[in-house]
């Protein structure tokens, strides 16, 4: 009874159901249901796709997309800590992340659908910051050239 009990919290966990829906490789929060959630937890880091401009990007800055889970989220890889990163549909949600420590964050995922749609990625350096970059945006649609 206390192995079955062990086991049970430990799927129950968010490690467990994390590694369960690995496992069974679905998301487990397609569509609305991704809205402000964390994709590596959700799954859908698995199918997504990245825009990362090449040039031009001074923090590194990219979106990425997940098809499967109608969902967006935005990725800096070199900010400071106290920088920001943000992700906002076109008519709808933003969420922002802050760098704590190292030099990359990413967002909470908004919800986009299946449909059209057009979202924006921002890197906002600390304000009275010593950063690298200065205020720095991409933007992306549907039929962006998601890599």
């Amino acid at each position: 009874m206390a192995i079955v009990s062990s086991l049970t919290a430990a799927i129950l966990s968010p490690l467990g159901e994390h590694l369960l829906n690995r496992m069974l490789e679905e998301p487990t929060c397609p569509g609305e249901a991704c809205e402000g959630k964390n994709p590596g937890r959700q799954g859908c880091d698995e199918d997504a796709r990245t825009f990362k401009p090449a040039t031009g990007n001074p923090a590194v800055l990219q979106l990425r997309y997940s098809e499967e889970c109608q969902a967006v989220w935005a990725k800096i890889e070199h900010g400071g800590k106290g920088d920001l990163v943000t992700v906002e549909v076109s008519g709808g949600t933003k969420r922002a992340a802050e760098i704590n420590y190292g030099d990359d964050q990413y967002t909470p995922m908004v919800h986009v659908g299946d449909d059209e749609f057009e979202v924006s990625a921002c890197a906002v350096p600390k304000a009275g910051g010593a950063g690298t970059y200065e205020y720095y945006c991409i933007h992306g649609t549907e039929a962006t050239a998601w890599r």
